[in-house]
């Protein structure tokens, strides 16, 4: 089955905003499930690491929403938005990691996610360029 050569160049923006919107529910509607994987020790889980859940959820969730209803300019600014948003995360996995802060396990893992969610935002934002999106 082909793709059309324009219908090709939105998946990634809908990939990316469907990882979004599933993260971001998940995040915001069962963070000790989230925090249980990230924290398997830490029984019940930390008021601030299910508020932080929460925050950052409802945020990914506006922020993959903004990725199906944003167009022209707009939705190339958010693009831009994702590349910084989605490689700080990458590097805030990573350094935690590092200095062991994090199971090397859940280091690896949210590392290579949030890595991801970066090249997704890299290939929209230059598809974008491309003429790529409706």
């Amino acid at each position: 089955m082909a793709i059309h050569k324009a219908a090709a160049g939105t998946l990634p923006v809908y990939a990316l905003a469907g990882v979004r919107i599933f993260n971001g529910a998940a995040g915001l509607l069962a963070p000790d499930l989230l925090i249980s994987r990230l924290d398997p020790d830490r029984d019940p889980p930390s008021p601030a690491a299910v508020y932080a859940f929460r925050l950052f959820g409802i945020r990914t969730i506006l922020l993959g929403l903004d990725l199906l209803t944003d167009r022209g300019e707009r939705l190339r600014e958010d693009l831009r938005d994702g590349v910084l948003i989605h490689g700080s995360d990458t590097a805030t996995a990573a350094t935690l990691g590092l200095s062991g802060r994090l199971p090397p396990r859940t280091a690896t893992l949210t590392t290579l996610i949030s890595a991801a969610n970066t090249a997704l935002a890299v290939a929209s934002l230059v598809n974008s360029g491309k003429g790529k999106r409706p």
